[in-house]
């Protein structure tokens, strides 16, 4: 079963240079209880996509096509109402500044009891809920931690309390906006560890975005590579990262620090800039910086099936 089915979106921006189009052409599914990854260099898109999702782009910002399937409802087409009545309940987010995302004059039981606000339950029952959550992301003395205010915790800690705040209601889709960035190396893998165990514990899908090669290979099932507001290849995670068919993807994976063998002074870099969204090429988008160019590059590439559930948007997607 799919639990949010993206086709064919297209987003885009009313600016004083003119339209920019941030999203183009945009597919991929999330299926039940299973985590996928979205990843790529600042810029392509995965901000917007998030913001897309959860009803909550700019003023300027409009879907001027395809759809966004949600537990067979199109969110494009929901109202500001029934979006609200998804958000928190249905579809949650951590997202990457736990700081920011935690009010910081009230305390940290009184944020998670107005959470539940449409649970129906007593006050004593929605603290004991709150405190049985804070226990099941590991943090010490929970039911002290509910008069605590977020100051009082260190980072990993609040990362903690976003991530029980946000599965409070065991939502079907958890939408993590890169809430490892922020952490230590030891933190960033207790919050993998702990991200899996929840996952699987609440049985909810997760929509993962990060620029974190090693992180998205550790946790997620299946893979999603944007580039310049366009998903250039899309599969399961050994397949995007053992066979990398796009140039992009490739030339990504590459960049990784962790996949260097021996001391260097020189990281390896991919030349050249994202392109001007206001004034996309006519081609393929990632052309003026591909090492493997052709003269058909400068057509719209197809998205091809290399094999089941593994497509990439390039002409030498097959060639081998």
């Amino acid at each position: 079963m799919t639990v949010l089915a993206i086709k064919d979106l297209n987003v885009t921006f009313s600016t004083e240079g003119g339209q920019l189009h941030a999203l183009k052409n945009v597919s991929f599914e999330v299926p039940e209880r299973r985590i996928v990854g979205v990843v790529g260099e600042s810029g392509c898109g995965k901000s917007t996509l998030i913001n897309a999702i959860l009803g909550l782009l700019a003023d300027n910002g409009s879907v001027d096509a395809g759809s966004i399937t949600f537990e067979g409802e199109d969110l494009t087409r929901l109202g500001p109402a029934r979006m609200q009545e998804l958000r928190g309940q249905r579809i949650s987010t951590v997202f990457q500044d736990p700081m920011g995302a935690l009010n910081p004059v009230l305390s940290v039981g009184r944020q998670m009891r107005n959470i539940q606000y449409r649970s129906g339950r007593s006050r004593s029952e929605k603290d004991a809920r709150s405190e049985a959550m804070l226990r099941q992301v590991r943090i010490p003395d929970a039911q002290a931690a509910l008069t605590r205010y977020p100051h009082e915790f260190s980072g990993g800690m609040r990362q903690r309390v976003a991530i029980a705040m946000a599965l409070m209601m065991k939502p079907a889709l958890l939408i993590a906006d890169e809430p490892t960035t922020a952490l230590d190396a030891t933190l960033e893998v207790a919050t993998i560890e702990l991200l899996r165990e929840l996952q699987q514990d609440i049985a909810c899908s997760v929509l993962f975005i990060s620029h974190h090669l090693g992180v998205i290979a550790e946790l997620c099932d299946d893979v999603v590579v944007m580039y310049a507001g366009e998903v250039v290849e899309r599969g399961s995670t050994r397949q995007v990262f053992h066979s990398p068919r796009h140039p992009y993807a490739r030339r990504l994976l590459e960049c990784d620090p962790a996949r260097q063998s021996g001391r260097t002074r020189h990281l390896p870099t991919i030349p050249g800039e994202i392109p001007d969204l206001r004034q996309r090429p006519p081609g393929c988008v990632f052309a003026t910086r591909c090492d493997q160019r052709v003269d058909a590059c400068d057509k719209v590439p197809p998205d091809v099936a290399v094999e089941t559930g593994h497509v990439a948007r390039c002409i030498l997607a097959e060639a081998r």
